[in-house]
């Protein structure tokens, strides 16, 4: 006799628990989230239904996608949350992450356990009740989800959008989309046939404007420049630039950095052209656009260079007399800045080990923002110590995730990162204080900007919308409100038009100390979105390679006339500049030796615990081209060990994950001793984003004396071997 439910039949109960995982759950979900909108309801209906079909009376197949449905849905939800974008698939290995989900929000776990509870049980309610044969569905019911599907397409394609991804598309709904955009322009491009022409013109982009009239004739009367660069603040957190911009966005999280802004010359259309520390950094500090892909930073290409580095805004100040200065709450190795910054002409550069006062609480990379801003007081007195004129650049490192904050304001604020916000605007306001009370402001230019945005949910043009304040001694003959658009990219002019002082003809940007009657171009890439203003006109390009063109006078507005959409070779146009924008410094990746190894002692710690705030080297998100194989080789030395030695790892990730490379492992380091390691591999397809991380575990120190990486072309006959297996990995995904 077949057993039966209390409240329904089997076959009856198999269907629901798939419609609840498939269909309600996600519904709900959405409107939960807040990211009600009906194409979102639409593609959750359309995917849902037809996982529903594919997996019903299907029990092999049902349970594989049972699984990777629920963690695509907890995933997306976990990663919007936490740094405002959408997911990769493979980003949901980070669920399985002990260290993620526990350093997620504090320790307390994932931030939507009932979403993960509910999805937990509506899987084993499939996987259970699955096991019944029900009664078959009408042929006719695939009709259904392809119905939902094409109508979301066609609406898409037609009249796009400008919400964010995760309001328009679940994970699966999105993987999809840009499958099929990628054959859609194959397709056009077939159709239309090869078309020669000249590469669209950037100098826009790329030129150096001071023609405008200077609101400080002769310059400012500042004698030293002070800029605070603040970890993923956008531009929103700024009361007056949310009036300025009309945006709706209500929420004050950093009341006192606003009560700040009132008393500086704010610009509210504030451009980020990029996420990621070192690109921001780059950008602002060598006025040049930072590539808009996951290449390798320009700020590592820098490094080989000799000539582009003297542009930077620390070596010109250098030059001019002034003492260059960088300081900040993390480690310097990240990122390779303990090489990077004293390459762009800072002469004293300091990370987390120059901080003496004790932290208020323990945070994985670095300081937390009150101390840190303590510390840097004390390091600003000591510069007035000296007569000499002074640049002194800070970068906090409190509001990055994992966000942690002390009990007392995570006790006020609803989440982890809110909390984190607070902490930070008490910080900075206390830091300007005391600036004020050291008589700094009467004779300092002082910058508070931010590196990058974390982006924000419901605010349009969050993760490219900055902010940029600016307190000088003249304050009074500046405006409270720099109208036009600016950006990270002019940062390195405006300050040396601020002191009158020669700028570079290469580097790009306008000044921010000048009125301009004519607007500019300028470009974004953040949150998948390529994005180019030309002053009338906005365009924002999608992963479906769809553009959407605007009627604004503002990159950064609440809203806009919508003129339409392009497509094929005239939305194209768009990422061709982009990649214009991106051309190496180098010339190209093929044949630099990248040297990461400064031969400064290391301490290390007796446990590794995270990746990426300890690791050892500062060797990320790395380029290797197609058809070359990169040569690594690694000399490590012994400084001071106890008799237990040292045991290394080094790993390697792309995109922030890890790979499926053989990295030869390294022996235990012993007292006295040095390990010598060389290893190669080849890349049959272009690597981006590619990091390595050494990390080390042991109790004394060791020194990094080599650590090269070379990428040099494969010779053709095994570039045509690995052609044919390229393609069938090619075909496979």
């Amino acid at each position: 006799m077949r057993p039966s439910s209390h409240w329904l039949p089997y076959p009856a109960a198999s269907l629901v628990a798939l419609g609840s995982l498939y269909l309600l759950l996600p519904l709900a979900c959405r409107y939960w989230l807040g990211w009600s909108s009906w194409p979102g309801y639409v593609s959750d209906l359309g995917i849902g239904s037809l996982l529903l079909l594919l997996s019903y009376r299907r029990p092999l197949l049902a349970a594989p996608l049972a699984v990777a449905w629920a963690l695509m849905l907890l995933g997306n939800a976990e990663l919007v949350n936490a740094v405002g974008r959408m997911p990769e698939p493979s980003d949901l290995k980070y669920l399985s992450d002990p260290q993620f989900v526990s350093q997620s929000t504090q320790g307390s776990g994932i931030r939507y356990p009932l979403l993960a509870g509910a999805l937990t049980v509506a899987v084993l309610a499939c996987l259970l009740l699955g096991r019944r044969q029900g009664p078959r569905l009408s042929r006719y019911a695939y009709a259904l989800p392809a119905v939902l599907l094409l109508g979301h397409a066609a609406d898409q394609y037609l009249a796009p959008s400008e919400n964010d991804q995760w309001q328009l598309f679940n994970l699966p709904h999105k993987v999809l989309a840009e499958g099929t955009s990628r054959a859609r322009v194959a397709i056009e491009d077939w159709y239309a046939g090869e078309e020669s022409g000249l590469p669209p013109d950037i100098d826009g982009l790329t030129k150096l404007d001071l023609s405008g009239t200077p609101l400080l004739p002769g310059g400012g009367k500042a004698r030293n420049v002070l800029i605070v660069t603040l970890e993923g603040i956008p531009g929103a957190y700024i009361a007056k630039n949310r009036q300025l911009i009309g945006s709706p966005y209500a929420e004050d999280l950093m009341p006192r950095l606003s009560q700040w802004a009132e008393r500086s010359m704010t610009t509210p259309d504030y451009v980020l052209h990029n996420h990621q520390t070192i690109r921001g950094l780059y950008a602002m500090l060598c006025g040049d656009y930072e590539k808009l892909d996951s290449g390798t930073p320009k700020g590592v290409e820098l490094l080989t260079s000799e000539t582009r580095n003297q542009q930077c805004l620390p070596h010109q100040l250098s030059m001019m007399g002034f003492r260059t200065h960088f300081l900040q709450g993390a480690g310097l190795r990240f990122m390779a800045k303990d090489q990077i910054m004293p390459h762009m002409g800072f002469q004293q550069t300091h990370g987390r080990d120059w901080f003496k006062n004790k932290p208020y609480l323990e945070f994985p990379w670095g300081m937390d923002d009150k101390a840190y801003f303590e510390g840097a007081l004390k390091y600003v007195k000591q510069l007035r110590q000296n007569q000499q004129p002074w640049m002194l650049t800070l970068l906090t490192v409190g509001t990055h995730q994992p966000y942690s904050a002390p009990k007392a304001y995570l006790e006020r604020y609803p989440t982890a990162k809110q909390a984190a916000i607070g902490y930070l605007d008490d910080a900075v306001a206390d830091f300007l204080a005391g600036l004020e009370k050291q008589g700094v402001l009467k004779d300092t230019l002082v910058i508070v900007t931010s590196d990058e945005s974390h982006g924000l949910e419901n605010v349009r043009l969050a993760s490219a919308w900055g902010f940029n304040l600016v307190f000088a001694p003249q304050g009074d003959k500046l405006p409270a409100v720099k109208t036009g658009v600016y950006g990270h990219v002019d940062l390195t002019a405006s300050v040396l038009d601020y002191f009158d002082l020669p700028v570079p003809d290469n580097i790009a940007g306008r000044s921010l100390f000048r009125d301009y009657a004519t607007p500019r171009e300028i470009m974004s890439y953040t949150n998948g979105l390529l994005r180019q203003h030309d002053g009338k006109v906005f365009t924002e390009c999608t992963f479906q390679q769809v553009c959407r063109r605007y009627e604004s006078t503002r990159f950064i507005a609440a809203e806009s006339q919508y003129l339409g959409r392009v497509t094929g070779r005239q939305a194209r146009l768009v990422s061709q500049r982009a990649d214009l924008l991106d051309q190496s410094i180098t010339g190209g990746q093929i044949g630099q030796r990248y040297q990461f190894a400064n031969r400064e002692r290391i301490d290390l710690k007796p446990e590794s615990r995270d990746e990426w705030a300890d690791n050892l080297i500062g060797a990320q998100y790395l380029e290797m081209p197609k058809g070359t194989r990169t040569r690594v080789t690694l000399k490590i030395e012994a400084v001071r060990l106890d008799r237990n030695g040292a045991a290394l790892r080094l790993l390697t990730k792309e995109f922030d994950r890890d790979n499926s490379l053989a990295i030869p492992p390294l022996p235990p380091l012993k007292r006295g001793e040095s390990i010598q390691l060389s290893f190669d591999f080849d890349n049959p397809e272009t690597r981006k984003a590619f990091s390595f991380h050494l990390l080390g575990e042991g109790h004394g120190a060791i020194r990094i004396s080599d650590f090269s990486v070379v990428t040099e072309p494969l010779p053709p006959e095994l570039v045509a071997a690995q052609e044919p297996e390229s393609a069938m990995e090619a075909a496979a995904h």
